[in-house]
């Protein structure tokens, strides 16, 4: 008996192959010595002065083992000069540097990270391109670096060492490798993202972008402690006083030992103590949770701090909500200002979509917060131009650029216009139907 062919159900589709790895990147000019004396300094310098174009800069933090966010490595590449990997630790001073990169356009991925710990050092840009922020304003969809170079430059980069500690000395061979490969091709991938800029009419946004990174300064938290992991679980205000306490000595620990806070006790262990709130060393090493590397050490000083906190009068206590000059929480907008509210889920729409046409993450058309501020306490006239003209002055004072002034005030003016209508018509309508009832309040879309 012959069988009968397989029918098409029958058969297995073949399995795709996975599509071959990117090419690996690797160091062209080899793995440099790392700079940590003044005659290799100067020489560095020179080379930099010497070559042509814009400056590849990288630095590597010890995150997550340091409490200070100093620089422990500083990468450089620049056409004509190579690869330098400096040591900022053997130094007091990096003012030759500064000097040799003056006038220069350094190229950073991700300078808000950057910047902070290299001014720290003395190194500020007098020009520069981010080309994180690049890839956002052009609407990639991941702009890590790694993910930047593959899809642009069809290279492939190893991150296995992006989390290590970098104030380790000496530095092993492979950690620099790593580092070195950071600045490696950043200069071509510049220049393949600026060419995409012009196409795409965003240069000029990305130059604004660039010009107000320069300052970039990092905005100091307030009641920082309230970010403590688990705090939405902490009951009553003596509580929250105690986890106000021992998040700064721990904090205060931290820094005087320059060690991440986390290694002291985790943030768990503050709030197992706050809920508890023992009055004694004894008592706080028996709390459940109470925990870490540093709570044996310390466990005396949380145990005073907490003592202190059990007799602190209750206006001394920090309350529930955070004070601040902003804006009340999107949530609540609905029941303190239902035209506000609607404005906010008006703009909100209006935002999302122009963000889509534009490819452009909607953050970045303007900043969350600006937008919130403008339309919780929105210009007071109405008049047309009066309106417009106030608004863009509201948004320059808070600093939107002028790029996103251009793109988000128009929406925002509708916004309030159309709340105001709307809240005007429903008005109206209560009036002259007294029966009727009031209006609902607009949802708010938060």
């Amino acid at each position: 008996m012959t069988e009968a062919p397989p029918t098409p159900q029958d058969e297995t589709p073949p399995e795709e192959e996975p599509a071959p790895l990117a090419e690996l990147l690797t160091l062209r000019d080899g793995l440099p010595d790392v700079v940590e004396t003044e005659e290799a300094l100067l020489a560095v310098c020179e080379a930099i002065a010497g070559g042509t174009g814009p400056v590849a800069i990288d630095a590597e933090r010890a995150s997550g083992y340091r409490y200070s966010n100093r620089a422990y490595l500083i990468q450089l590449r620049r056409e004509g000069a190579g690869t330098a990997l400096v040591d900022p630790i053997a130094f007091t001073s990096l003012d030759p540097l500064q000097e040799a990169l003056q006038g220069t356009e350094w190229i950073l991925h991700a300078a808000t990270q950057d910047l902070p710990c290299l001014n720290e050092v003395g190194l500020y840009p007098t020009a520069l391109f981010d080309t994180e922020l690049a890839g956002r304003l052009l609407g990639y969809p991941r702009v890590g670096l790694a993910t930047l170079v593959e899809t642009l430059l069809g290279r492939r980069m190893k991150k296995e060492h992006s989390a290590v500690d970098w104030s380790t000395r000496p530095l092993p061979r492979d950690w620099l490798e790593y580092a070195a490969l950071d600045v490696e091709v950043l200069v071509e991938l510049r220049d393949l993202i600026a060419a995409e800029l012009v196409e795409t009419g965003k240069d000029d946004w990305a130059r604004q972008e660039f010009d107000f990174l320069r300052t970039f300064e990092l905005t100091p938290r307030v009641d920082a402690w309230r970010r403590t992991s688990g705090l939405h679980r902490v009951r009553g205000r003596r509580a929250l006083g105690a986890v106000r306490a021992m998040w700064e000595l721990r904090d205060s620990i931290a820094e005087q030992r320059d060690v991440t806070p986390s290694r002291i006790v985790p943030d768990s262990a503050i709030v197992a103590a706050a809920q508890a709130l023992p009055q004694d060393r004894t008592a706080l090493l028996a709390t459940k949770g109470f925990h870490g590397r540093g709570a044996d050490r310390y466990a005396s000083r949380f145990a005073a701090v907490l003592r202190e906190v059990a007799e602190m009068d209750e206006d001394d206590l920090p309350a529930r909500a955070p004070r601040g000059d902003g804006p009340p929480l999107p949530r609540a907008w609905a029941e303190k200002d239902p035209v506000a509210a609607r404005r906010l889920q008006l703009a909100r729409e209006a935002m999302t979509e122009l963000a889509e046409q534009r490819h452009l993450p909607v953050e970045n058309v303007l900043t969350p917060d600006f937008l919130r501020r403008i339309l919780w306490s929105p210009p007071a006239t109405r008049r047309g131009d009066e309106l417009v003209d106030a608004v863009v002055t509201q948004l320059s004072g808070y600093g939107a650029r002028g790029w996103q002034i251009a793109l988000a005030a128009p929406v925002i003016v509708t916004a309030i216009l159309q709340a105001d209508d709307e809240a005007a018509h429903a008005a109206e309508t209560a009036d002259a139907d007294p029966a009727g009832g009031t209006p609902e309040a607009p949802e708010d879309d938060s």
